[in-house]
């Protein structure tokens, strides 16, 4: 896998295969790692408002002085922000926080939209448990419209979903002018979401993977997986390493997350190129492990969600 691999859009455009992702990754924290990532070599920054860090990530890249158009910079639209007045305001809040004139992705968070608390961007209503409330009169196909009309506005480059399912993503292309260009979900050894990259791959939708190497948090660790170690062991690489030349062998993209500099630059300095054995095994994993699963928190209904 080489560090400098892209995967072609449906538009021609180059979407790096590997990424940084700063999902929990607080101002401070992101901003050094933004620096070392761009120092490196990685061109591809994933971000969203609802991690509260977009002005840090901006400042970054202004101080990194690598060339916008050498960036590929994706962020996101949160779920209060669904109702097609606020898009426009959202992803223009986003372009002042990252100090740039256009993003090159932009996506819909979620499936579902939450009820706006007062005019503060990505601040939900809460109910008496302290839980989002989901806004039931947001219409997706409606949402998507405006988020088209940032591409004619020049605000955006791409538009695409983040954990959507098969059947979300049909719904949604029925109506769209503009085919979602991406699909960024959970992904990795313990979730691998086949049935849902397979239907990306048909419908010429990139998958992005979030999520690539698992995370600390959970009890079952990806990166320690017996056959993963073995194969690590066998090429003289890490488990990390190994897992993200799986998944960028297998066609998704991966933005793993880390504010490590070693394990930042380990991610990236990668040249691996596994056999189809080494992959068969892999996918063959059995294990089953999703780390994002909001349902209770966000008191979405059960089985609304996933593919698996």
């Amino acid at each position: 896998m080489a560090s400098n691999r892209t995967f072609t859009l449906a538009t021609g455009a180059k979407l790096p295969a590997l990424g940084l992702g700063t999902w929990k990754s607080t101002p401070d924290k992101v901003k050094e790692a933004v620096k070392v990532a761009l120092e490196t070599g990685y061109r591809h920054i994933d971000c969203a408002p609802v991690y509260c860090n977009e002005a840090a990530i901006g400042e970054a890249i202004i101080q990194s002085q690598v060339p916008r158009d050498q960036l590929w910079i994706t962020s996101k639209l949160w779920c209060t922000e669904y109702h097609p007045k606020d898009v426009l305001p959202a992803c223009e809040q986003t372009l002042k926080d990252l100090q740039l004139d256009y993003l090159d992705l932009y996506l819909l968070h979620w499936p579902f939209a939450f009820l706006k608390e007062g005019d503060q961007c990505c601040t939900a209503k809460r109910d008496s448990n302290g839980k989002p409330q989901l806004d039931t009169t947001v219409n997706l196909a409606e949402t998507w419209k405006a988020m088209e009309e940032l591409v004619h506005l020049g605000k955006v480059k791409h538009i695409g979903v983040a954990n959507f399912n098969v059947a979300q993503l049909q719904d949604l292309i029925a109506g769209a002018t503009i085919k979602p260009a991406v699909c960024q979900a959970e992904g990795h050894l313990y979730c691998q979401n086949t049935k849902l990259v397979e239907y990306c791959q048909a419908q010429g939708i990139q998958f992005l993977a979030y999520g690539p190497l698992g995370t600390s948090f959970c009890s079952t660790h990806v990166l320690a997986n017996p056959i993963l170690l073995q194969i690590a062991s066998s090429t003289q690489r890490t488990a990390a390493q190994v897992a993200l030349a799986w998944a960028v062998q297998r066609g998704t993209a991966a933005i793993p997350k880390s504010v490590t500099p070693d394990r930042i630059r380990e991610n990236f300095q990668n040249d691996l190129v596994l056999s189809p054995e080494q992959m068969s095994q892999l996918a063959a994993i059995t294990t089953k492990m999703r780390v994002c699963i909001p349902y209770d928190t966000w008191n979405i209904p059960k089985g609304t969600l996933f593919d698996d």
